[in-house]
């Protein structure tokens, strides 16, 4: 098992779970995050006054996926969160040893 971590813009997250959908992927977590990378934040003007932004609004995705989904969902993710401008995001593949369904307690890839 594998649990499948992506940050990305915000606007992109419906594309996002519509190809992960399409993929058969059934479940997803998705946290509103905020953070900079290679962008440093931006500069914003209010009011006449210019201010530094330095966390930027993302979204995190988390999926736990069986062993043999995971370039497809890397995959999707990457086509569809992509812009090609700076900030798309970053995508993070993880081992996931051990899984339980609390509700009937399956567990491993069952658990999924």
């Amino acid at each position: 098992m594998k649990l499948v971590t992506a940050v990305i813009k915000p606007f992109k997250l419906d594309e996002v779970r519509e190809a992960l959908s399409a993929l058969g992927v059934q479940g997803l977590t998705v946290t509103e995050v905020k953070g900079f990378g290679r962008q440093k934040g931006q500069t914003e003007i209010y009011r006449g006054a210019e201010y530094m932004v330095s966390f930027l609004p993302k979204v995190k995705l988390e999926v736990a996926i069986t062993d043999n989904l995971v370039d497809q969902v890397v995959e999707a993710i990457t086509k569809t969160a992509q812009t090609g401008k700076i900030g798309d995001g970053k995508i993070f593949v993880l081992d996931v040893s051990h899984a339980v369904r609390i509700r009937t307690g399956e567990t491993g890839d069952d658990a999924l």
